[in-house]
């Protein structure tokens, strides 16, 4: 896996790419019309390079070349880069963060959508994914643990696509299809995918198959590039995920409350249903000349989730109620980002961002009256409806230097200034500042400070009273909440980077986290969108080591993280917790639920010449050392430890090369989880924990594709 270094010196300015096409491309000139777009590609880049980050990038071909191939989803993706933590849910933790990940497409950001469990995002789109940690320049802000940049297929497209099916355990059948190709100046590129399993959600017990788990998901995604002149482009792009989810049951919950004369309900014959759906679009235009270089970029997203519980109220026999839930949130908003070269040793790199979300959500909850004893006094439910909506606005702005000090070291420095204005009013100055040194051919020293602002998710905060379901089987023990807050915090890490021989490169990094009001999340209802909370204060730190090697046809790659995050003293949406918790809490710091102690995954592949064409055998694995779980001596909040894991997967494909009918087929066969590792990723206990779930057992799939 080839891993880019963590910042580029110096970036080559635009004009040394203008002399390559000095004339605007037409439909009799393709060659202008590749290289055009290729410059604009580089100048895109450049406006928005890593400086002082670390960078983890995984190409096309290791996309391809890993188990599952194209076909895998891209939480599994990014659980092979260093320092990312799996959770339930479909969800990763970036050096042990709740969420807080943004995810772009070609430098734009995606807004995020309600959280669930569905992807949004298809890998098969990009033609790379690079993860983007550490202190992080200025022309990143809200989302800041991880940035997940998609870069989607660039230059003059050649005319042809793929088709494909895969499927296997778990009753998993996944066609899809991708064209792409140009005409004159216009390229296009469009994917689609439908996903259908008995696996939608992890399992609530560690046996093989899951009851009542089917999930029905659908993907797809366009983009059109139009080269104007060979200065400017316009792009479009969009696309759209909708999955229908069963809520998997737990059998044997022991029945709490009376229903309309039933005491006794079978938990595992429950019919709960989630679905979700997100489309986004953005039109995106770009200026590339001499010295200035910008994008302007429009967008828009909308998505919702709708959770419904189960018709006979069989879930409300067991909690004493139940919600049936629409959530929507609709984002409409304009990214622009430039660069002005000042001179050889000066580049000005600036930028704005405006975000206009509207919110709306309807919660219909089903609960029994109790006495003052906390009783049930009926066996009729009553309702009751709670509809809200919100208005909120994001703005920033910043502004930074990349100055050359020196051939060996240059100085990024900046700020960006942020507010929210929503469930939480507030905003905050960040510098920034990334020193990076190269002493000799092979060795990046970088060390750098960032000072973050993370607001709340508009789109997750709901109600701020309980008061409504006071003397209900709903009540909360603790009648109030305070409004969640933005999250600010001071960031600092430090690297090395050394290949150390021809292929094989090695880094570490370190850092530590100082924050005030920590943002976390949990589930705290019937739905499996996640809630969030505020701890006054909180630190985080870690350390990650990570090596590569490739040489010809071999990949290698291995990575290792030792880290852990703490919070103290939760100060907002506190009805959702115990006052036992509160006041131990309030005087102790205490682990976030999804800290994890160590994180170690590698792999690799080799590409084999044979009479067919190319044979690709592929591994990786994963270990886990536990997320938090509640205390076995019932005093410390995620005081408990679940056991570590290691699941390993393998994969073949034969790729077929040369003439005839069989010339750009591919089949290939996995396994995942080879040794059939049960593996609990949640118990069910700790802080903001709902329920168990656990990791997929062994599983064998296959796969076969035709390009054209």
């Amino acid at each position: 896996m080839r891993r880019l270094p963590f910042i580029a010196l110096a970036l080559l300015p635009v004009q040394a790419f203008a002399q390559t096409a000095n004339t605007a491309p037409d439909d009799s000139a393709p060659t202008d019309i590749v290289v055009t777009g290729k410059r604009l590609d580089a100048a895109r880049d450049s406006i928005l390079p890593s400086l002082g980050a670390s960078e983890f990038v995984f190409s096309r071909t290791t996309l391809d070349n890993q188990p599952q191939g194209a076909d895998r989803n891209l939480t599994q993706v990014l659980l092979q880069a260093p320092g990312v933590t799996q959770d339930s849910y479909g969800a990763v933790h970036v050096r042990n963060e709740h969420g807080n990940l943004q995810y772009r497409l070609n430098g734009v950001i995606v807004p995020e959508s309600i959280a669930g469990f569905g992807q949004t995002f298809d890998p098969r789109v990009a033609d790379s994914i690079t993860l983007i940690t550490g202190t992080l320049p200025a022309q990143y802000g809200y989302r800041t643990s991880g940035i997940v940049s998609l870069s989607t297929h660039s230059g003059s497209f050649e005319n042809g696509g793929e088709v494909g099916i895969y499927g296997g355990s778990h009753n998993t059948i996944e066609p899809s299809a991708v064209l792409r190709g140009s005409t004159g100046r216009l390229n296009y590129f469009f994917s689609g995918s439908y996903l259908q399993n008995d696996l939608g959600v992890e399992n609530t017990t560690s046996a093989s198959s899951a009851n009542h788990d089917r999930t029905r998901q659908y993907r797809a995604f366009g983009y059109l590039s139009d080269v104007l002149s060979d200065t400017s482009r316009l792009t479009i792009f969009g696309g759209t995920a909708i999955g229908f989810f069963q809520i998997p049951n737990n059998p044997g919950q022991l029945a709490q409350y009376q229903l309309n004369g039933r005491t006794t309900f079978d938990s595992a014959t429950l019919d709960l249903n989630q679905r979700e759906i997100t489309h986004y679009g953005v039109i995106a235009y770009q200026y590339a000349g001499d010295a200035l270089n910008f994008q302007l970029a429009p967008f828009v997203r909308y998505s919702q989730t709708r959770y419904t519980p189960d018709p006979q109220g069989g879930d409300i026999i067991f909690r004493g109620f139940n919600d049936s839930s629409r959530l929507s949130s609709l984002a409409i908003g304009v990214q622009a980002d430039g660069s002005y070269k000042l001179s050889d040793a000066h580049t000005l790199r600036f930028g704005v961002f405006f975000q206009n979300e509207r919110t709306r959500s309807s919660v219909t909850s089903l609960f029994f009256p109790v006495n003052t004893a906390g009783a049930q006094t009926t066996d009729v439910p009553s309702s009751f409806t709670d509809n809200g909506n919100k208005t909120g606005q994001l703005y920033g702005v910043y502004l930074q230097d990349e100055w050359t000090l020196s051939p060996h070291l240059t100085l990024n420095y900046g700020a960006r200034f942020d507010t929210v204005r929503a469930f939480t009013s507030e905003q905050q100055f960040s510098p920034r500042v990334n020193l990076v040194y190269k002493p000799a051919e092979g060795t990046t020293v970088h060390i750098g400070y960032a000072r973050n602002f993370t607001p709340p998710p508009q789109e997750l905060v709901g109600t701020t009273t309980v008061a409504q379901f006071i003397g209900t089987t709903k009540q909360s023990e603790v009648p109030f909440g305070d409004p969640v807050r933005a999250e600010r915090e001071s960031y600092f890490d430090a690297g090395v980077q050394q290949t150390l021989a021809r292929g094989f490169t090695l880094a570490i990094d370190g850092y530590y986290k100082n924050k005030t009001n920590l943002l976390d999340e949990g589930q705290f209802g019937s739905s499996l969108v996640l809630a969030p909370f505020n701890y006054a204060t909180g630190y985080a730190w870690g350390v990650e080591v990570r090596a590569d090697y490739t040489h010809g046809p071999l990949s290698l790659y291995a990575n290792v993280a030792r880290g852990q995050e703490k919070g103290k003293n939760i100060v907002s949406s506190q009805f959702f917790f115990s006052q036992k918790n509160l006041d131990y809490i309030r005087d102790n710091y205490i682990f976030t639920d999804h800290s994890q102690r160590w994180t170690l995954s590698g792999g690799g592949s080799v590409s084999m010449k044979d009479g067919l064409g190319t044979l690709v055998p592929s591994a990786d694995v994963l270990y886990g050392d536990g997320l938090r779980a509640g205390d076995p001596n019932g005093v410390v909040p995620n005081g408990g430890k679940l056991p570590s894991y290691i699941t390993a997967n393998l994969g073949i494909a034969q790729n077929f090369d040369g003439l005839g009918p069989l010339k750009g087929l591919s089949i290939r066969f996995d396994i995942v989880n080879v040794f059939d590792k049960a593996y609990a990723l949640r118990d069910g206990s700790g802080v903001g924990v709902g329920a168990p779930q656990f990791g997929a057992r062994r599983g064998f799939f296959a796969g076969i594709a035709k390009k054209f």
